[in-house]
């Protein structure tokens, strides 16, 4: 009896936790957001000198009641799971770990030299934004829009750079080694800063043919930046047409986003 009160209890709270087609879990995912939202604004107050040096106190109290509220969650995240340590070394559970250790780390480091330090570590608060994405899961196609487009775009990239180190050594050649073209590398710089219409300005060809190519490779980037976007575009077009997902979560290991006639889990097989 004790054991079945107990199994209603993890699975009344995976519910709460996990899924957000409830109006527990989207209560808590509202209030989950808001809380990493004010925590990440405190970080971001807690960098301005002249803010922390009047309200260091009051940022400090604030960032040990998010640590305690993160803490509980954390917690409840792997009580409510058959398998929590799936969790513990997912993505999103290393962040949220992240998100509470600079906290207790601070009972260690006393003493006034080492508040540089506390104050290095509270960045690390920020890798609480990564938490969103427990609110997001509607959009998981991104990830897959970009997985499936890596592979071309890292082919177009890898022309791109030889097509730099090419154009690097022909304005070498046109520029004589003078007016900034010192050298080839100098040149692949320069020929990545104008493909890419940065134009820092720093190195600027003088001779009219060299005018001519950085014209001509000038034009060259607005089509190169288009490319990439492209091929992203449709990855995500496509991925969002095969995006039927449940919302069910696995009790076991905690997996979103299974495919719509899934029955069982695809990362640990259990029954969802």
């Amino acid at each position: 009896m004790q054991k079945q009160k107990k199994e209603l209890l993890r699975n009344r709270l995976q519910e709460i936790i996990y899924e957000s087609n409830t109006a527990a879990g989207k209560a808590f995912d509202v209030s989950l957001l808001v809380l990493i939202v004010m925590s990440i604004l405190i970080v971001m107050f807690d960098s301005v000198e002249s803010w922390h040096a009047e309200f260091g106190r009051l940022f400090l109290i604030f960032e040990w009641i998010f640590t305690i509220l993160f803490t509980i969650e954390y917690i409840l995240r792997l009580v409510s799971l058959k398998k929590p340590l799936s969790y513990v070394f997912s993505f999103l559970g290393i962040i949220d770990l992240l998100a509470i250790i600079p906290g207790y780390l601070s009972i260690f480091f006393v003493g006034s030299q080492s508040l540089v330090v506390l104050r290095a570590l509270r960045i690390l608060r920020v890798f609480r934004i990564f938490k969103l994405t427990h609110f997001l899961t509607e959009i998981q196609f991104l990830s897959v829009a970009i997985k499936g487009s890596l592979r071309k775009i890292s082919i177009f990239m890898l022309i791109v750079l030889m097509l730099v180190v090419i154009l690097g050594s022909v304005m070498y050649l046109i520029e004589n080694g003078e007016n900034g073209f010192e050298s080839i590398p100098d040149c692949i710089y320069w020929a990545i800063v104008t493909i890419t219409t940065v134009g820092y300005g720093d190195i600027a060809p003088v001779t009219p043919l060299g005018k001519f190519v950085a014209s001509f490779i000038m034009l060259m980037g607005y089509g190169i930046i288009a490319v990439p976007t492209g091929i992203v575009t449709t990855e995500m077009a496509l991925a969002a047409r095969r995006n039927e997902q449940k919302n069910e979560v696995c009790p076991r290991c905690g997996k979103e986003g299974h495919d719509k006639d899934a029955k069982y889990c695809k990362r640990c097989g259990e029954l969802i």
